[in-house]
C-alpha cells in the first residue's frame, strides 16, 4: 500500500527525472519535508498543483487521482 495520498504527483516526479529536491525548488519552495506533508496530508497550495500540472502536461484531476487519463482531450 503506498503512504501517499497523491501518488500521481510521485510518479510523475520521478518520470521526469528530478529529484524530491530539484523538484520542490522548482516549485519556488526551498524544503523537501514541504514535498513530503504534501504527499502525505494532502495539504498542496493551488498555485504549487498549476506549477506541476504545466510542468508534467497533465490535469490537476490526474495529479490528484480523480481521473486516470493524464491529460484532458481538446
Amino acid at each position: 500500500m503506498n503512504a501517499y495520498k497523491y501518488p500521481n504527483i510521485e510518479a510523475e516526479r520521478a518520470r521526469s527525472g528530478l529529484s524530491q529536491e530539484e523538484f520542490i525548488v522548482k516549485l519556488g519552495y526551498k524544503e523537501r519535508r514541504t514535498y513530503y506533508s504534501w504527499l502525505s496530508n494532502g495539504n498542496i497550495p493551488t498555485d504549487a498543483l498549476i506549477k506541476m500540472s504545466d510542468m508534467f502536461d497533465c490535469s490537476v484531476d490526474y495529479l490528484l487521482g480523480r481521473t486516470r487519463i493524464p491529460t484532458l482531450t481538446k
